[in-house]
């Protein structure tokens, strides 16, 4: 399907006064924002971009964030948001897996970026030398046609073996997420959406094209900061926001029951299971909590539970969004009736194009069922109640959830094994109160070799990111095995919260 223009156009021209973005004191209505991105345009054209380049982005919650997102859709170019925690090794690898042609990374980031080894395919450009200070609009050139079905973003998500991997979504998946997210949350002109969660995470990157489809305003905050999130909820007359599990305990533990603002509708808790202590903690508080399950590879979304349901059925997360289906299978991937547990699969026109360069992985996640759908194989556990609501168990068997953050045990594991004097590892996630999880690691060492957990942790905190560092490291002569071979994980976390 193809637009003659982009969403944010569009939205200039029916409200161009509505507010669009709030950053601490200051503020852009979408006139003022649309300027800000038609310079940018200006910028990326000067260094070369054109539609269908992929163009990686290291940067922080702030403004020129916001305004590359539209920049690059209006020009046509795949946003490729780099995890702004990964070591120059982690970010090097993915801009090889992405084809990203152009790395645009804030001064901020100038020392993990000067650890990058120089690519003749992939050059590195400060945010900088794109800023262009034409006092008059600008004249954007080659602006194509938008299309709908077009790729938007190579989102980088983590699975339980290998590396991560490329999911592509389109404008269409995103489109179809904010209408299905706006009829089962409800939508008002007024709505601000405070949004901490990182850019590069398709939750943030969700609420941009949202905000924008509705005509509401995005209070951004940089990093979730407890006192400045809190202080943001009484004072900036707040509707919407999304936390992780983590946010939550602490956002409950901080208020100690003080009253919620009356703007405040929704807060939509994500990212990880939430236990029923914490979804009990909320309830006292009378906190409006409306728990969901999504995924990256669904462009965030699939199902959202309202507040005054959660009340009645903690732990579940609703009844998937308007357009999209879920259904339980068994291994087999025959249907199960209600109550019983099997692999999560959703359909609908938010699932992912695949993942990017890799068709084996797509492969094995979106199949085409007997009526010629296509279905997304989540790998997540859990089952449908009588009345159709869904109760996630497990998240991607071995998947570690960490503070909202995806770790997979294949990667810290093979890091782990690098090591001269480590025999085998495995990794796997432990219960923790305010966390969710936390990476462990057991490990079995070299007959003749000897390591501390102090060197351990030294060696991988060089080679991870620091939300995959395990934070408990334990010793072992030989790590437990089935009887085919398979390392036992049960044990093994047995072994590690003993």
């Amino acid at each position: 399907m193809i637009a003659k223009t982009d969403w944010l156009t569009a939205r200039v021209r029916a409200t161009p006064v509505a507010l669009a973005l709030i950053i601490g004191d200051q503020q852009w209505s979408y006139r003022e924002l649309d300027q800000v991105v038609n310079r940018y345009c200006l910028g990326l054209q000067q260094a070369g971009v054109a539609a269908g380049h992929h163009i990686a982005v290291l940067l922080p919650n702030r403004l020129p964030y916001v305004a590359l997102i539209h920049a690059l859709a209006r020009i046509g170019a795949v946003l490729v948001p780099l995890n702004t925690r990964l070591t120059a090794a982690e970010i090097q690898w993915q801009l090889t897996q992405s084809d990203a042609q152009l790395l645009i990374h804030g001064e901020e980031f100038a020392d993990v970026v000067g650890q990058l080894v120089p690519d003749a395919s992939c050059r590195f450009v400060p945010l900088a030398t794109l800023a262009t200070e034409a006092e008059q609009e600008p004249e954007i050139l080659h602006t194509p046609p938008f299309q709908l079905d077009a790729p938007q973003a190579i989102v980088f998500t983590s699975g339980t073996t290998g590396r991560p991997k490329g999911a592509v979504l389109s404008f269409a998946n995103h489109f179809w997420g904010a209408t299905a997210s706006s009829y089962r949350l409800g939508l008002s002109p007024q709505d601000r959406w405070l949004s901490c969660l990182p850019l590069y995470h398709v939750g943030g990157l969700a609420v941009v094209f949202r905000s924008c489809l509705y005509g509401t305003a995005i209070v951004l905050h940089e990093r979730f900061d407890l006192d400045a999130f809190d202080k943001s909820l009484d004072n900036d007359a707040i509707t919407l926001t999304s936390v992780v599990p983590t946010m939550l305990h602490r956002l409950l533990t901080r208020r100690q029951g003080k009253p919620w603002p009356a703007s405040l509708r929704h807060i939509l808790l994500g990212g990880a299971a939430a236990t029923p202590e914490l979804l009990e903690l909320a309830r006292h508080s009378n906190a409006p909590v409306a728990t969901t399950y999504g995924l990256t590879e669904a462009a965030s979304q699939v199902a959202t539970m309202r507040p005054e349901d959660v009340i009645h059925k903690p732990g579940a997360v609703g009844k998937p969004l308007m357009f999209s289906t879920v259904r339980i299978v068994d291994e087999a991937g025959k249907t199960l009736p209600a109550g019983e547990k099997g692999e999560i699969v959703v359909s609908g026109p938010t699932v992912m194009i695949g993942y990017y360069k890799n068709p084996e992985a797509t492969a094995k996640v979106i199949r085409t069922n007997a009526a010629g759908g296509r279905e997304l194989y989540t790998g997540d556990i859990g089952y449908l109640d009588e009345d159709g609501d869904l109760w996630p168990v497990q998240r991607r068997s071995d998947l570690i959830v960490s503070g909202g953050e995806n770790v997979y045990p294949a990667e810290v594991e093979a890091v782990l094994r690098q090591h001269p004097a480590v025999a085998d590892a495995c990794v796997v996630g432990i219960p923790d109160p305010e966390w969710g999880e936390r990476v462990a690691a057991l490990v079995a060492c070299q007959p003749t070799a000897q390591v501390t957990e102090e060197g351990l942790a030294t060696f991988t905190r060089a080679r991870l990111a620091g939300y995959k560092q395990p934070r408990l490291i334990r010793f072992i002569d030989a790590l437990p095995q089935t009887a085919s071979g398979k390392i036992e994980r049960h044990t093994v976390c047995k072994l590690l919260i003993a």
